[in-house]
């Protein structure tokens, strides 16, 4: 019988992967939506770059990297960031269990593809400038979820929104200023005043 591989079917899994779980959601949201979202707003980021601060950025190459940027998540589930981020050593340790999981999700490859989806998931640690407009677009991602929770009376997202907004305000990429001055109002209207406008 012919050896069948998994990794495929490991990003179908993320749908099952749930974010926000020390959280009260109104909508719950899983790791699948959350890549989705993050590469179209990597995309957007890069494209701002590229056109309007003249940066030699490759949109493709970062949307798709952002579409796995979690990926390991389908082996560890999905880590909340007070728990994650509570110390250097705690931090030191999901770094090493992420990049193992990576490594056993390359493994789910044939040998004749894995260089080629092997950066999609190392950009953090081979292209950190390409990255950080991952890391803004997940933060961005972040952001939006939260006034979306707020806008729907969730005030469970209210503290998550303000130390989100103050990350991005943070950002020193320039797209990340632009594209909440010029996108950000969008988040905040209905469907028919979207589309009256």
């Amino acid at each position: 019988m012919e050896r069948f591989y998994g990794f495929f079917a490991m990003t179908n899994r993320l749908r099952y992967i749930r974010r926000w779980s020390l959280m009260r959601s109104g909508e719950t949201e899983n790791v699948a939506e959350h890549s989705y979202e993050t590469a179209v707003l990597a995309y957007a980021l890069a494209v701002i770059g590229k056109r309007v601060y003249g940066k030699d950025l490759d949109p493709d190459r970062i949307a798709s990297s952002a579409l796995f940027h979690d990926f390991s998540e389908a082996v560890t589930g999905d880590m909340p960031t007070p728990v994650k981020y509570k110390s250097e050593e705690m931090r030191a340790v999901f770094g090493r269990i992420e990049d193992e999981s990576r490594e056993r999700l390359i493994a789910m490859l044939p040998e004749e593809l894995r260089e080629d989806f092997r950066p999609l998931l190392s950009l953090e640690e081979k292209d950190p400038g390409t990255y950080r407009y991952i890391k803004a677009a997940d933060k961005l991602s972040a952001y939006f979820k939260c006034l979306g929770e707020i806008e729907n009376g969730n005030r469970e997202f209210l503290s998550a929104k303000e130390q989100t907004r103050k990350a991005l305000e943070e950002n020193p990429l320039p797209e990340v200023k632009y594209f909440l001055a010029k996108f950000e109002e969008g988040y905040k209207k209905n469907l028919d005043e979207l589309l009256r406008d």
